[in-house]
Protein backbone atom coordinates (compact mmCIF):
# COMPACT_ATOMS: atom_id res chain seq x y z
CA UNK A 1 0.00 0.00 0.00
CA UNK A 2 1.34 3.15 -0.78
CA UNK A 3 1.58 6.33 2.03
CA UNK A 4 1.13 9.71 0.48
CA UNK A 5 3.05 11.44 3.09
CA UNK A 6 6.17 9.57 2.31
CA UNK A 7 6.00 10.38 -1.31
CA UNK A 8 8.36 13.00 -2.69
CA UNK A 9 6.96 15.96 -4.18
CA UNK A 10 7.95 18.99 -6.27
CA UNK A 11 6.45 21.41 -4.86
CA UNK A 12 7.23 20.99 -1.37
CA UNK A 13 8.13 24.49 -0.16
CA UNK A 14 11.69 26.25 0.63
CA UNK A 15 11.85 29.04 3.16
CA UNK A 16 11.97 31.81 1.68
CA UNK A 17 10.45 30.34 -1.53
CA UNK A 18 7.19 31.67 -3.69
CA UNK A 19 5.50 28.34 -2.89
CA UNK A 20 6.78 28.99 1.06
CA UNK A 21 5.35 32.98 0.89
CA UNK A 22 2.13 31.83 -0.71
CA UNK A 23 1.74 29.71 2.36
CA UNK A 24 2.72 32.36 4.92
CA UNK A 25 -0.19 35.03 3.33
CA UNK A 26 -2.70 31.97 3.69
CA UNK A 27 -1.58 31.40 7.66
CA UNK A 28 -1.84 35.79 7.76
CA UNK A 29 -5.75 34.77 6.05
CA UNK A 30 -6.17 31.99 9.21
CA UNK A 31 -4.77 34.49 12.19
CA UNK A 32 -6.46 37.77 10.98
CA UNK A 33 -10.07 35.77 10.44
CA UNK A 34 -9.57 34.64 14.54
CA UNK A 35 -9.53 37.72 15.06
CA UNK A 36 -11.76 39.95 12.58
CA UNK A 37 -14.40 36.63 11.86
CA UNK A 38 -15.42 36.53 8.33
CA UNK A 39 -13.21 38.59 6.49
CA UNK A 40 -15.51 38.31 3.13
CA UNK A 41 -18.23 40.53 5.32
CA UNK A 42 -16.12 43.11 7.05
CA UNK A 43 -16.41 46.47 6.78
CA UNK A 44 -16.38 50.11 8.17
CA UNK A 45 -14.13 50.20 11.58
CA UNK A 46 -13.22 47.97 14.36
CA UNK A 47 -11.41 48.36 17.62
CA UNK A 48 -9.79 45.70 20.41
CA UNK A 49 -9.37 46.61 23.64
CA UNK A 50 -7.50 44.24 26.22
CA UNK A 51 -6.35 45.37 29.84
CA UNK A 52 -2.80 45.93 29.87
CA UNK A 53 -2.30 46.51 26.13
CA UNK A 54 -2.78 49.11 23.75
CA UNK A 55 -5.67 49.28 21.31
CA UNK A 56 -5.68 47.46 18.24
CA UNK A 57 -7.51 49.06 15.16
CA UNK A 58 -8.75 47.71 12.21
CA UNK A 59 -10.16 49.91 9.36
CA UNK A 60 -11.70 48.90 5.79
CA UNK A 61 -10.35 51.28 3.26
CA UNK A 62 -11.34 49.96 0.26
CA UNK A 63 -13.63 47.14 -0.99
CA UNK A 64 -14.48 44.87 -4.28
CA UNK A 65 -15.96 41.67 -4.85
CA UNK A 66 -12.83 39.60 -4.41
CA UNK A 67 -10.81 42.15 -2.32
CA UNK A 68 -10.43 44.16 0.51
CA UNK A 69 -7.55 46.39 1.57
CA UNK A 70 -7.81 47.04 5.13
CA UNK A 71 -5.43 49.50 8.04
CA UNK A 72 -4.11 47.34 10.42
CA UNK A 73 -2.24 49.53 13.59
CA UNK A 74 -1.97 49.99 17.46
CA UNK A 75 -2.94 53.10 19.02
CA UNK A 76 -0.22 54.04 21.08
CA UNK A 77 -1.18 56.68 24.09
CA UNK A 78 0.70 60.07 23.28
CA UNK A 79 0.87 63.45 24.72
CA UNK A 80 -0.30 64.71 21.34
CA UNK A 81 -3.15 61.82 20.64
CA UNK A 82 -2.70 58.11 19.63
CA UNK A 83 0.52 57.63 17.85
CA UNK A 84 -0.31 54.54 15.14
CA UNK A 85 2.45 51.98 15.26
CA UNK A 86 2.83 50.07 13.26
CA UNK A 87 0.64 50.89 10.80
CA UNK A 88 0.28 48.34 8.03
CA UNK A 89 -2.06 47.63 5.01
CA UNK A 90 -3.28 44.30 4.80
CA UNK A 91 -4.55 43.25 1.07
CA UNK A 92 -6.87 40.18 1.74
CA UNK A 93 -7.75 38.01 -1.38
CA UNK A 94 -11.21 36.78 -0.40
CA UNK A 95 -11.43 34.15 -3.76
CA UNK A 96 -7.66 32.84 -2.93
CA UNK A 97 -8.37 32.88 0.97
CA UNK A 98 -4.53 35.08 1.33
CA UNK A 99 -3.74 38.04 3.52
CA UNK A 100 -0.93 39.98 2.12
CA UNK A 101 0.78 42.74 4.10
CA UNK A 102 1.84 45.83 1.71
CA UNK A 103 3.50 48.70 2.78
CA UNK A 104 3.87 49.36 6.80
CA UNK A 105 5.45 52.01 8.98
CA UNK A 106 7.30 51.00 12.09
CA UNK A 107 8.36 52.97 15.23
CA UNK A 108 11.98 53.24 16.07
CA UNK A 109 13.51 54.80 19.04
CA UNK A 110 11.46 58.03 20.67
CA UNK A 111 8.03 57.34 18.48
CA UNK A 112 9.78 58.42 15.23
CA UNK A 113 8.43 56.50 12.18
CA UNK A 114 10.33 55.52 9.50
CA UNK A 115 9.29 52.80 6.36
CA UNK A 116 9.67 49.38 7.36
CA UNK A 117 10.32 47.92 4.12
CA UNK A 118 13.69 46.79 5.16
CA UNK A 119 16.99 46.52 3.14
CA UNK A 120 16.20 43.51 1.03
CA UNK A 121 17.19 43.03 -2.12
CA UNK A 122 14.59 41.27 -4.12
CA UNK A 123 11.25 41.37 -3.85
CA UNK A 124 10.64 38.14 -2.71
CA UNK A 125 12.64 38.80 0.65
CA UNK A 126 10.78 42.08 1.10
CA UNK A 127 7.31 40.50 0.72
CA UNK A 128 8.38 37.34 2.94
CA UNK A 129 9.65 39.67 5.92
CA UNK A 130 7.22 41.59 5.70
CA UNK A 131 4.33 39.18 5.85
CA UNK A 132 5.90 37.29 8.61
CA UNK A 133 6.01 39.99 10.38
CA UNK A 134 2.47 40.28 10.08
CA UNK A 135 2.50 36.75 10.86
CA UNK A 136 3.88 36.89 13.91
CA UNK A 137 2.52 40.49 15.32
CA UNK A 138 -1.06 38.52 14.40
CA UNK A 139 -0.30 35.15 16.65
CA UNK A 140 1.13 38.34 19.49
CA UNK A 141 -2.13 40.32 19.39
CA UNK A 142 -4.51 37.19 19.33
CA UNK A 143 -2.76 35.66 22.35
CA UNK A 144 -3.31 38.64 23.99
CA UNK A 145 -6.78 38.70 24.03
CA UNK A 146 -7.61 41.17 20.87
CA UNK A 147 -10.82 40.53 18.97
CA UNK A 148 -12.79 42.77 16.82
CA UNK A 149 -16.39 44.49 17.25
CA UNK A 150 -17.89 46.80 15.14
CA UNK A 151 -18.28 50.45 15.44
CA UNK A 152 -18.71 51.73 12.48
Amino acid sequence: MLNDTLTRVSWRARPRSFVALMGLYESNFIRLARLAGDLERLCGTHYSRVEGDCDLLLAVTERSPYTSLVRLTYLIPGQAGPMRCPDMRLLIYHDARLVEAGDWVACRGRGVCRPGAGVAERELDQRWTRNMMLNKWLEYCAERGHRFSATA
